[in-house]
């Protein structure tokens, strides 16, 4: 399977708990028959295969020989499919968030779901709904398991995510530099800072048009940073031919972690006015280093986003986009005002907020978890 993310949360968490002397194993669809057809037409049903016929006749041979006080963690609800083979064993299942169910169950009209992943997400549901034991990402996502997911669970705890790198302020003439080394030379003054992958709820089009209205009031507006694929949908395509001449919008992915540290800790704000998340890493990194944040006023984001943050009503279809974009450019001036008027008070309590969103904390919560179900058996 090709997601990358869930593979690096389970290495982090299950080298943690190694540190605290259990004994690890990972499991997981081979490449098998897949590799035979790679590439050819014949390559995701072949892919089928090694999850859905191979997989399960692996786990079942490895459980008889596993210890009894063995505990069985799914990294992602959407392994769902695999639960039934252990939810009679001790098992925890982390849900990150619920937007393809969502989706599939047509409540996200911006993300329409065809019939066939329809169809994946309900087997998704049928499958993490025999769990038991879960552990959510944030309250959003654990309302959503009760409300969407079905789930009837002896336990539900929300554990937020901690920052996976050491985000921190980067001095000035450091971080200047590190973006010229990436490709990104910006000037001193600063930028406007969006983060996003360019999904559809990541909102890349009504970013643009929040910041075309800033640029329009000012002679010399700080350029818009977007470390974010280079963009082919055609709202998004519009929403920058309507940025004024004197606005810059500056497209830049690949950075690595140290040039989106200098990225945050130059930036005056950063743009976060999703439309959905599971969590919102970039609220808490860019509070970390030292950034102020605009973001979207529902759950997830306006749990996590803290005191300081500015908070926006979320772009739904029918929102008029002109009043929108002009109430984000107020709120975005009106932040960077006054950011600018008390940095260091504002910075300080940034890094006070961020600094509860450790690795360590999710951590040793995870394990207190997986320690009771272990003692519930």
């Amino acid at each position: 399977m090709r997601s990358q993310s869930m593979p690096r949360f389970a290495r982090m968490v299950g080298e943690a708990m190694q540190d605290r002397g259990h004994q690890v194993t990972y499991w997981a669809p081979q490449d098998r028959f897949h590799r035979l057809f790679a590439h050819t037409r014949l390559a995701k049903w072949a892919g089928y295969v090694d999850q859905y016929l191979l997989f399960p006749l692996e786990v079942k041979r490895r459980l008889k020989s596993c210890p009894p006080q063995s505990l069985y963690v799914f990294c992602d609800q959407a392994l769902g499919p695999w639960v039934p083979l252990v939810a009679h064993l001790p098992h925890v299942v982390h849900a990150h968030d619920l937007l393809a169910l969502r989706s599939a169950l047509g409540l996200i009209p911006e993300n329409p779901t065809s019939f066939t992943g329809r169809l994946y997400q309900r087997y998704i549901r049928h499958g993490f709904q025999r769990a038991r034991h879960f552990i959510s990402v944030s309250h959003r996502t654990r309302r959503d398991l009760d409300t969407y997911g079905g789930v009837y669970a002896l336990t539900s705890e929300v554990v937020y995510n901690g920052l996976n790198y050491p985000y921190r302020p980067m001095r000035r003439d450091e971080a200047l530099a590190t973006l010229q080394g990436a490709g990104a030379p910006l000037g001193e003054q600063g930028h406007i800072l969006h983060i996003g992958g360019g999904q559809w709820y990541k909102n890349t089009a009504g970013v643009i048009q929040l910041y075309a209205q800033y640029a329009s009031r000012h002679a010399h507006p700080l350029p818009l940073l977007m470390v974010s694929p280079q963009p082919t949908a055609p709202d998004v395509l519009a929403a920058l031919a309507a940025v004024p001449a004197q606005g810059s919008v500056i497209f830049k992915q690949g950075l690595d972690n140290e040039a989106v540290r200098a990225a945050y800790s130059l930036a005056r704000a950063l743009l976060f006015p999703s439309l959905a998340e599971g969590f919102g890493w970039p609220i808490i990194e860019a509070q970390a280093c030292g950034c102020p944040v605009i973001t979207t006023d529902e759950a997830p984001m306006n749990e996590i986003g803290g005191p300081l943050t500015q908070y926006l009503p979320v772009l739904r279809t029918d929102t008029n986009m002109a009043e929108w974009s002009s109430d984000g450019a107020d709120r975005l001036e009106a932040l960077m005002q006054a950011h600018a008027a008390h940095p260091q008070d504002h910075q300080v309590r940034l890094l006070q907020w961020a600094g509860q969103f450790t690795q360590q904390q999710a951590i040793d919560a995870y394990a207190r978890i997986y320690e009771r179900v272990l003692a519930c058996r």
